[in-house]
């Protein structure tokens, strides 16, 4: 699949913009097994990059100007490279070129680079809660590391398509998607201290445990520079603030029922699904490194029903999803990705595959609903340059 797609957006390019690009690069989407709206919070994420990915063919031209194109826009998009500003920028193009704004906050000189011509295709799920945007602007930040010779670390360009997100697209991201885009490897998970950026790679062990990680795309569409998830990021801070600490990351279990008595109800119940959370993420890690992954499904389940009642992200289509995994041999499933809409992961055995997709099929067209896309996804290496 990849020298495919690798080959279709080489061969793009080279029609649109009329020459050979200088090299190719992409990056993967994500799923998150467990950890979500813990990352804005300073807390703990476990997430790993996915076999879907986004290829982008990037080549240097000597007019400081930046055009972009992809396969999913009619439109070439096109600005001088001194034009590139957080108000310049709106709709699709604003992930690509607002990472080259991004990376002028973390040294390149705009006056001085050469300009851009950019081709994007890509085989992730776009609004799946998998992280397409993500996917995208880390292979565009790799690939204009490179070509723009800036010597950026892998953690220093997440934090470069973390400010792409909240100052040029508006949504108040946390740096978890990035992460898991240039940081994964194959068969394991990013686990992510997200106050400290501190990380370790954690062997998951699906494959030999006889496991598969079914992505079910329930095609309910959300979209994070929309209120909910700003609404929820407000919420947490607002609980911090009274708190008194720095973010929830500073409030253990044991702290919750001082939480409850100073909180009003709603504000409670976000900070206790961020607090219980983190425990969740660490108790995972824990659980992989002495039982194996068959140990981790009460913590997923125990993560999709905070969300669902504290947190008050998910939606029918996505609770759906994960009871009718669970009753048919899911070992754990919950929603993933900031919510509202999006995917569910549920962790089966390999041999369970099947059934477990006739009966969401079934399911959602006995409740009248769309079509849901269900499929295998598979713990990957991260952002690379593939020529």
């Amino acid at each position: 699949m990849l020298t495919d797609i690798r080959d279709e957006t080489a061969f793009a390019f080279e029609q649109v913009f009329g020459y050979r690009p200088d090299g190719i690069w992409s990056a993967p989407g994500r799923v998150n097994l467990i950890g979500e709206h813990t990352d804005y919070n300073g807390g703990f994420v476990l997430p790993f990059a996915i076999d879907r990915r986004t290829v982008v063919a990037v080549g240097t031209r000597d007019t400081p100007v930046a055009r972009v194109g992809s396969a999913y826009a009619d439109e070439l998009v096109e600005i001088p490279l001194a034009e590139l500003a957080p108000g310049n920028l709106t709709g699709w193009a604003a992930h690509p070129l607002g990472v080259a704004w991004a990376l002028s906050q973390f040294g390149a000189d705009l006056a001085a680079v050469p300009g851009l011509d950019i081709f994007i295709v890509s085989d992730v799920p776009v609004g799946a809660g998998l992280s397409s945007s993500h996917a995208l602007e880390s292979a565009v930040a790799l690939a204009l590391n490179d070509l723009w010779q800036l010597g950026l670390d892998r953690q220093t360009l997440a934090r470069v398509a973390q400010v792409t997100e909240n100052q040029v697209v508006g949504a108040p991201t946390g740096i978890m998607d990035q992460s898991a885009s240039l940081l994964g490897e194959e068969d394991s998970a990013v686990f992510l201290d997200c106050r400290s950026l501190d990380y370790r790679i954690i062997p998951l062990g699906l494959q030999a445990a006889g496991l598969e990680a079914l992505i079910i795309d329930t095609g309910v569409k959300h979209e994070h520079a929309s209120g909910g998830y700003a609404e929820r990021r407000a919420s947490c801070e607002l609980g911090a603030s009274i708190l008194g600490v720095e973010s929830l990351r500073d409030v253990t279990i044991d702290e919750l029922p001082r939480a409850r008595a100073l909180l009003d109800d709603v504000t409670f119940r976000r900070v206790r699904h961020v607090v219980t959370e983190d425990q969740r993420v660490l108790d995972t890690v824990a659980a992989l490194a002495t039982s194996g992954p068959r140990s981790i499904g009460e913590l997923l389940d125990a993560s999709h029903r905070s969300m669902r009642d504290d947190f008050e992200i998910s939606v029918p289509e996505l609770d759906l999803a994960v009871e009718t995994a669970l009753e048919n041999g899911a070992i754990g499933a919950r929603m993933t990705g900031g919510g509202f809409g999006g995917s569910v992961i549920a962790l089966v055995a390999r041999e369970d595959v099947s059934r477990i997709q006739v009966a969401i099929d079934g399911a959602f067209s006995e409740h009248a609903l769309g079509v849901p896309d269900t499929f295998v996804v598979r713990p990957s290496q991260g952002a690379v340059r593939d020529r």
